[in-house]
C-alpha cells in the first residue's frame, strides 16, 4: 500500500534561507528524510504567490527522496484568514480529489499553512472528507544535528478518540444529574428536558423561559443552570434571583434598574439595581407575568440591548447578563388580556421549558423522598430512614389519587422533613406517616373553597355563586385528583357518560373550566396564585 501526503506548503518555514536550507528543518522536505516514512507521493497544495518555492521544493524533495514524486496543487484563497474561503477551497479540492483507499495510505499534514488552514485541513480529515490520519512534524531537538527532526502519525479512528467520546459522554451525563441535584429521576419526559436544558445551558446565552407550577423546582433548575455554566467558565458576574409578584410601584423599578439619589421620595442613597448586580452573570426572574408595563418596557430594552436608564437618571449603564424566567401561567394568555407585552414573550420565549408538576411524575416521588432524607440528615446531622412497611405505606399514598400534592416538590420536601424531625430513634414509622397523611389531606381538602382560592383571586372569586362555588370547588379537587384531563373527565361524568354513544369528557370538562376562565393547567398546577 502506498503512502500519500497532503499538506500545504509552508510559506516561512519551508524556504529554509537561499545559503544554508540544507542546514534548517524545512517541514515539507523533512517529512521525505525519514528511513521508517517513505512517502510514496506528495500532493502538495500552495497559494499563487508561493509557485516558485513550490517548484524549488520539489527539486529538494527529489535530491532527497528520488522515490517520492511530488504532484503542485494551486489553492489560492482570496483571504488565507477568512475560514470560509479556506475551508471552501479545500472542500472543493477533498472532493474533486480521486482517493483510492484499498490502494493506498493517506496522510494529511497540518505543521504548515496558515492556522486557519490547520484547523480546516483538521475538520475536514475529522469529518472523513480526507480519509486521512494526521501527520504532525517537529523541529529537533537543540543542538542535535539532523534537521530532518521527527513525526507523529494520529489516527482519528482509534480506540482512544472513541475513549474521548466516551469521556465527554460521561461528561454530559454528570451534567444533567447535576442539573437533577443529583436525584435519580425515572419519568422519561422530565429525563428528555433536563437532557436539553443541559445542552442549550452550556451553548447558549440567549433567555431561557422555565413554565410550571408553584414548588416544580424552577428556582432551584435556574440556580443549578447558573453553577454548571460558571464550572465551565460561562460566566463571571452572580446569580440574582428575584421574585416579580413582590415587586410593586417605585419599588419595581428600583429593585430591578436602580435610581439616584433623590429619585422619589425615601431615596436617599443610590442603589445599583439587580440587573446591573447581574452583569456578567445570570438574573433569575421568578414570576415574570407579574411585572407592571412599565418594567416590561425597560426589561425588553435591557435583554436586547444590554441598556437601560437608572431611575432619575439620564445616563445609560451597562449590564451584559443573561435571563432566565419563571412563570406558573400561560403567558400568551396575559398577552391576549392586555397584561403583558408580546414581543417580550417574543424574547424571552426563545427556548422554554415545561417542568411538570409532581403529581406527574408519580415514578419520581420516591428518588425524591431518598434525596429528601438525605438533605435532612447533611442538614440536621441524622441520619433518618423508614421501616419498611411505612415507606410501602407512605409511597402507595403519595403515588395514589388521593395525594394532590398542591404544592409540588416544596410541599414533598417540607413532608418529608416533618417524618424525619418526628421519628423516633431515627425511623420513621406506620403511625407516623399515618399522621402525616391525615395532616396532608386535612390541608388539602380543609374546606370546599380552598382550591377555589388557589387558582382565582378574590375578585374574581366574590363574582362567583355560592351555588356554582360548591360545585366548581368539587371540580377543582377531582381535577387536582387525576392524572390526566381524560381521567378527570371520567371521575365527574361517570353517569352521564354511559348514557351516550358519543363521549368526550375532556372536552365537556375544558369548557366547564372555560367558563370561570379556568383551564387545566391552571386548575392542576395548583399554585397559580398562593392564599
Amino acid at each position: 500500500m502506498k503512502t500519500v501526503v497532503i499538506g500545504f506548503l509552508g510559506s516561512q518555514l519551508d524556504s529554509g534561507g537561499t545559503q544554508a536550507r540544507w542546514e534548517r528543518w524545512r517541514p515539507t522536505v523533512s517529512l521525505c528524510q525519514h528511513e521508517d516514512l517513505v512517502v510514496d507521493r506528495l500532493e502538495l497544495l500552495h497559494a499563487r504567490p508561493h509557485q516558485k518555492l513550490a517548484e524549488a521544493l520539489v527539486l529538494d524533495i527529489a535530491t532527497v527522496s528520488p522515490e517520492t514524486t511530488v504532484n503542485l496543487h494551486l489553492v489560492d484563497p482570496r483571504d488565507p484568514w477568512d475560514f470560509q474561503d479556506v475551508y471552501g477551497r479545500l472542500h472543493d479540492f477533498a472532493r474533486g480529489y480521486a482517493f483510492d483507499v484499498d490502494r493506498e495510505r493517506y496522510l494529511m499534514h497540518i505543521t504548515t499553512g496558515t492556522h486557519v488552514a490547520q484547523i480546516c485541513m483538521f475538520l475536514l480529515t475529522e469529518a472523513r472528507y480526507f480519509p486521512a490520519s494526521l501527520l504532525q512534524t517537529a523541529p529537533p531537538r537543540r543542538n542535535d544535528g539532523d534537521p530532518k527532526g521527527s513525526y507523529a502519525i494520529i489516527d482519528l479512528d482509534l480506540s482512544r478518540y472513541d475513549q474521548l467520546a466516551a469521556r465527554f459522554a460521561r461528561e454530559t451525563q454528570d451534567s444533567t444529574s447535576f442539573l437533577k441535584s443529583g436525584i435519580a429521576t425515572r419519568n422519561g419526559a422530565f429525563n428528555r428536558t433536563i437532557d436539553e436544558i443541559e445542552r442549550v445551558a452550556v451553548r447558549s446565552r440567549s433567555p431561557v423561559l422555565l413554565i410550571g407550577p408553584t414548588g416544580a423546582g424552577k428556582s432551584q433548575l435556574a440556580k443549578r443552570i447558573y453553577e454548571l455554566k460558571k464550572a465551565r467558565h460561562q460566566v463571571k458576574g452572580e446569580f440574582v434571583e428575584v421574585n416579580c409578584a413582590t415587586l410593586r410601584g417605585d419599588s419595581a423599578m428600583s429593585t430591578l434598574f436602580g435610581h439616584t439619589r433623590g429619585a422619589f421620595t425615601g431615596a436617599q442613597v443610590a442603589r445599583a439595581g439587580l440587573l446591573r448586580t447581574a452583569d456578567g452573570g445570570i438574573v433569575f426572574l421568578d414570576e415574570i407575568g407579574e411585572l407592571g408595563a412599565d418594567e416590561q418596557a425597560m426589561l425588553l430594552r435591557a435583554i436586547e440591548e444590554k441598556r437601560f436608564f437608572p431611575m432619575g437618571s439620564d445616563k445609560e449603564v451597562r449590564s451584559d447578563f443573561q435571563l432566565i424566567a419563571g412563570t406558573n401561567r400561560d403567558l400568551r394568555d396575559d398577552v391576549r388580556a392586555g397584561r403583558f407585552r408580546d414581543d417580550l414573550l417574543a424574547r424571552i420565549d426563545h427556548w422554554t421549558f415545561r417542568l411538570p408538576a409532581l403529581r406527574e411524575r408519580p415514578e419520581d416521588i420516591e428518588p425524591n423522598v431518598d434525596y429528601e432524607l438525605a438533605r435532612y440528615a447533611e442538614q440536621v446531622g441524622e441520619n433518618v430512614r423508614f421501616n419498611a412497611e411505612a415507606r410501602r405505606a407512605f409511597l402507595r399514598f403519595a403515588t395514589s389519587n388521593e395525594a394532590v400534592w398542591a404544592g409540588n416538590f416544596r410541599e414533598l420536601s417540607a413532608c418529608v422533613a416533618r417524618m424525619a424531625t418526628l421519628a423516633e430513634g431515627g425511623r420513621i414509622t406506620e403511625s407516623t406517616v399515618a399522621s402525616e397523611v391525615e395532616r396532608l389531606k386535612s390541608a388539602w381538602h380543609g374546606s370546599a373553597t380552598d382550591g377555589l382560592e388557589r387558582v382565582l383571586d378574590a375578585e374574581r372569586l366574590a363574582q362567583i355563586d355560592p351555588f356554582d362555588r360548591v360545585q366548581l370547588a368539587a371540580v377543582v379537587d377531582a381535577c387536582r385528583r387525576s392524572n390526566s384531563m381524560a381521567a378527570a373527565g371520567r371521575r365527574l361524568f361517570a353517569v352521564s357518560r354511559a348514557q351516550r354513544t358519543a363521549i368526550n369528557d375532556s372536552d365537556r370538562l375544558r369548557k366547564y373550566l372555560a367558563r370561570f376562565g379556568l383551564d387545566w393547567a391552571s386548575v392542576v398546577g395548583s399554585g397559580v396564585r398562593e392564599p
